[in-house]
């Protein structure tokens, strides 16, 4: 499902056996690339691009990871992934409460909790996380 257009090439989210992360396709005849995105923080990374040999230049995958990040392209991905996967790709992560964020499972800190709940609420465009061992629901407005 179509995100937007930049500089001609389509950005979408494909619906039809998907995998986490959550990411979205974008290329032309020669290449494909694809980002990354979160439903805890507004970044975006490039995840690959195939074939390696005719990968587009820095630059343009630079507009095209600033274009995705922007707020209402961002959202509109969200939105596209949510309705069509019902999933976030947080569930059993380790959510760290210190530092508010997602923690690696090689460096647990005393502070990091596994995530048993995760879910997008589009309407008040947040995620909401139960933690292990904690009864209360815990928001991220996005």
């Amino acid at each position: 499902m179509k995100v937007c257009i930049h500089n001609g090439l389509l950005i979408a989210v494909l619906t039809r056996n998907e995998h986490c992360p959550p990411h979205v396709h974008v290329g032309a005849n020669e290449w494909e690339a694809r980002f990354e995105f979160s439903f805890w923080h507004n970044g975006v990374r490039l995840l690959d691009v195939l074939p390696v040999q005719n990968k587009p230049t820095v630059a343009v995958l630079e507009n095209l990871r600033q274009t995705i990040k922007q707020p209402s392209h961002l959202r509109r991905a969200r939105e596209i992934w949510w309705r069509n996967l019902q999933t976030v790709c947080l569930i059993n992560q380790l959510w760290d409460t210190e530092a508010s964020e997602v923690a690696s499972a090689k460096n647990r800190q005393s502070s990091a909790s596994i995530i048993k709940y995760a879910r997008f609420d589009a309407g008040a465009y947040k995620t909401v996380l139960q933690l292990e061992g904690q009864s209360n629901f815990m928001e991220i407005r996005l």
